[in-house]
């Protein structure tokens, strides 16, 4: 039987109060962390290869289904407001389509040949990437996706809560985090998307600071898109200026657009500020 399928840890959850159950799913959550820390060999070598390739111009392809593939469209649509970056970069595909983000289309997964066909829209070349996500590691829609582009010459990860799954066996770097039985029995919504979640932040995040988006610790290309990112922006440019008038460093960010640019452009015309 696959993990994920094993029965919980826990008997008659109908049975017990509000806290047992509270207490009960933080005390399996509490598992997940080092079980991914376990990953990170095979982490790396995923985001080494990606950063590679898209110094070549290549992009990212999340494919999942049902919640595993909402995860990856998670994390793609969050790339571009917080880096700057091209909402082309990385691609989050479910089984379904856009429809099945908000409505269930469980059958949709079982159709091996859809994933790939998904994909051909965008016109993929050997310096993309194509990583599943699956918590079963048994998804044809998943598996058939990493098989054929692989077959032609893309880089292929996965991630899988499953030990010795086929979308393992497909992929040219298997992420596999086992982290055991969900808290309700089959509901890989819990542990195993946890654990999902953990390593696409690993993934997407390191990326963007292999690839200069984050200068020291701060976000200096994010998209300034409502009042709270235009004052986090402004205090970065008074932390990294010297800027102690408020009104002086979000002046300078409005007209330049970015972190980056307003201080690269202060510190050009302003050499002697320069700590």
């Amino acid at each position: 039987m696959k993990v994920t399928e094993q029965s919980s840890n826990y008997s008659n959850l109908d049975k017990m109060t509000t806290r047992e159950l509270l207490e009960g799913i933080n005390r399996e959550d509490h598992q997940i962390p080092d079980v991914v820390a376990g990953c990170i060999p095979q982490i790396e070598k995923l985001v080494d290869g990606i950063v590679e390739r898209m110094r070549r111009g290549g992009r990212v392809f999340y494919m999942g289904a049902g919640t595993s593939g909402r995860l990856g469209i998670l994390d793609a649509s969050e790339i571009p407001p917080t880096y700057g970056a091209s909402y082309d970069l990385f691609i989050g595909l479910m089984a379904g389509g856009d429809s099945a983000i908000r409505r269930a289309a469980e059958g949709a997964e079982d159709n091996k040949a859809q994933g790939w066909m998904d994909i051909e829209p965008y016109r993929p070349t050997p310096d993309d990437t194509v990583i599943g996500i699956a918590a079963s590691g048994t998804t044809p829609y998943v598996i058939g996706a990493v098989e054929e582009a692989r077959r032609r010459g893309l880089l292929t990860g996965c991630i899988t809560c499953n030990p010795d799954a086929p979308v393992a066996a497909a992929a040219e770097i298997p992420i596999v985090a086992v982290v055991g039985p969900e808290f309700v029995t089959g509901s890989t919504r819990m542990k195993s998307g946890t654990a999902q979640k953990l390593v696409l932040n690993m993934i997407s995040t390191s990326v963007m600071i292999r690839l200069g988006h984050v200068k020291g610790n701060k976000m200096v290309d994010m998209q300034l898109t409502n009042k709270k990112l235009v004052d986090r922006g402004t205090k970065m440019i008074m932390d990294e200026t010297g800027l102690a008038d408020y009104g002086e460093a979000k002046a300078l960010l409005l007209r330049y657009g970015s972190v980056r640019h307003a201080v690269d452009t202060y510190f050009a015309e302003n050499p002697d500020k320069r700590k």
